[in-house]
């Protein structure tokens, strides 16, 4: 039998204004319809109603995992520090990592995720190829010290998380793993509502190589992502390329150096010279594990510095100060141009492409160089994309206009390859009877962040909408007031629950019919019942919460409906 939960009896207190810190929609709503309580700065309480759609989620997830053959486990959140050494990341993730010590003073950490962990496991239970393949999960608290949480469950310090890890013997194992997971994926996000987008992303610290994200469109994400409207190219904006074609430089002039006073920006630029700031070459001036490194793009885009991060990850990228340019005569601020940079390693975007020419800094003050040639005039060390992707970049695939929207992350899918399985020397015995060096994926799903993407898609102005599968309830019912009206609608709820439907019902006394109205319509179970004006007449009002219809049954007209 279902439950029945009278809201005399629910610990709810919801709320007629947004909270003042409140920027995004799923915060102000899931905090005004009493759903999550802040204890601290990207720390939350879930209550009662928060907590039954968390674990709607969990469930949806548990299912499908189950159903791609993952075995569910649950690892420590309070981990010793000696395996992420091991991997690098303990340094690589630097403040983001939660640290502490014990008393008797050794190191720990709070699990931000734990392919390390999940790899020493398996190292320590499968020692032969028939032990594989295998795919674990677990749904845990995770934890990451966030310089500013922000937006609710959004971006907290601590979240739910679904993390899986599949572990194969070949390449062609791995590859099938995750398409598992990529299709167990696509049916938890249909079966939860979500609306949502494949888009080919980079791995970042986890390693590795193919990766992809699934993000949720939605004004709060604070994802960028590309797609295509002419055919079926999406991408994070970190992972779009640019397919650049060599120029033919010859006929460009030789290098011409120009008089440019009061010029170190590129606005100044473009308007001392009368040109467009596409026509110039901006080189911007970072440091890379310390050493000083110049990346050029055109004039009129910017840097992506996370970009720019992505590619030369584990290497720390930061810009550099006034103090850098103390003791460097070859780099003059504001007029630093590639050509004569002899100690400074030089990466460019690929539109700085051979053959085409630009206006630059000529390396002196107050002066810049035009007719500058890429492979003629400077070389460039690495071609990388890292300028900011813009609406109407070409598709990297066909050619058209990209179309540029936010998006909240969801899952990621990361085929790991032997990254970790290298660090731990995780090996098998063969079926050659020699040693196998196993593969790896790793696999995650935000489940707090779900319940953040749910209510930024599906809420209206007049509160939260939840789809079916999720909701904290089939049915809302609410008594109008009177007596008569309160046991109808006790009544009623108690032959729903024994149909098998989850009831919330609302025989609050004291409370009016309009405050019990607007807070249905806040909390957004999917249907609303109404025992009001015609009860004596055993007639109630069924409301579609996200349609608004309304008709009037029997009840046992209502009953048979919302059983259907």
């Amino acid at each position: 039998m279902a439950q029945v939960q009278r809201m005399s009896r629910l610990m709810i207190k919801t709320l007629r204004d947004d909270p003042a810190d409140a920027e995004t929609l799923n915060h102000k709503l899931l905090v005004r319809a009493g759903y999550v309580r802040r204890t601290a700065a990207g720390i939350w309480t879930w209550l009662p109603l928060g907590k039954k759609v968390l674990e709607n989620i969990t469930r949806v997830v548990r299912e499908e995992m189950d159903a791609i053959g993952g075995q569910e486990v649950l690892l420590p959140a309070l981990l010793p520090k000696e395996p992420y050494e091991a991997s690098g990341r303990y340094d690589e993730y630097g403040d983001l990592l939660f640290r502490l010590k014990d008393r008797k003073g050794s190191d720990y950490l709070l699990g931000p995720t734990h392919e390390e962990i999940f790899t020493q496991v398996v190292k320590d239970m499968c020692s032969s190829y028939k032990d594989l393949p295998v795919i674990l999960y677990q749904i845990q608290t995770k934890y990451r010290d966030e310089a500013r949480p922000r937006a609710g469950v959004l971006r907290g310090r601590e979240f739910q998380m679904k993390d899986s890890y599949s572990f194969d013997t070949t390449d062609e194992g791995l590859a099938e793993a995750y398409q598992l997971h990529r299709g167990a994926y696509i049916r938890i996000f249909e079966r939860l509502g979500l609306d949502h987008r494949i888009v080919s992303a980079v791995s970042g610290a986890m390693g590795g190589s193919a990766s992809e994200e699934f993000l949720a469109p939605a004004p709060a994400g604070e994802d960028t992502f590309v797609d295509c409207p002419a055919c079926d190219y999406a991408a994070n904006t970190e992972a779009v390329t640019f397919n650049a074609t060599a120029a033919d430089g010859s006929a460009h002039g030789p290098v011409e150096e120009l008089d440019t006073p009061d010029t170190p920006t590129i606005e100044t630029l473009a308007e001392h010279l009368g040109v467009p700031a596409s026509a110039t070459l901006k080189n911007l001036l970072v440091k890379v594990d310390g050493e000083i490194v110049a990346v050029g793009v055109p004039g009129d885009r910017e840097v992506d510095l996370g970009k720019l991060g992505e590619h030369l990850a584990p290497a720390v990228v930061e810009l550099v100060t006034a103090e850098d340019f103390v003791g460097r005569p070859d780099l003059v601020r504001g007029y630093v141009g590639p050509q004569g940079l002899e100690k400074v390693r030089y990466i460019a975007d690929p539109r700085i492409a051979p053959g085409t020419a630009w206006i630059t800094g000529a390396n002196q003050e107050g002066k810049h160089a035009k007719n500058v040639v890429a492979g003629r005039d400077f070389e460039v060390s690495d071609y990388l994309d890292v300028v900011v992707v813009e609406a109407g970049d070409p598709c990297p695939k066909c050619g058209t206009g990209l179309q540029v929207d936010r998006a909240i992350e969801i899952g990621h899918i990361f085929q790991l390859g032997r990254k970790y399985a290298d660090i731990f020397q995780l090996d098998v015995l063969g079926q050659q009877g020699k040693p196998v060096r196993v593969t790896m994926g790793s696999y995650g799903i935000g489940v707090s962040r779900a319940v953040a993407a749910l209510a930024e898609q599906t809420a209206d102005d007049k509160g939260l909408c939840w789809p079916r599968e999720v909701a904290p309830a089939d049915v809302h019912v609410v008594a109008a007031g009177k007596a008569l009206q309160t046991e109808l609608a006790l009544d009623v709820s108690e032959k729903l629950g024994a149909a098998g439907l989850r009831v919330l019902v609302d025989d609050r006394a004291g409370v009016s019919p309009g405050v019990k109205f607007t807070d249905a319509e806040l909390i957004g179970v999917p249907k609303i019942l109404v025992a009001g004006r015609r009860s004596a007449e055993g007639v109630v009002e069924l409301k579609d919460r996200r349609t608004g219809e309304r008709e009037e049954l029997t009840v046992d007209e209502a009953i048979a409906r919302l059983s259907a």
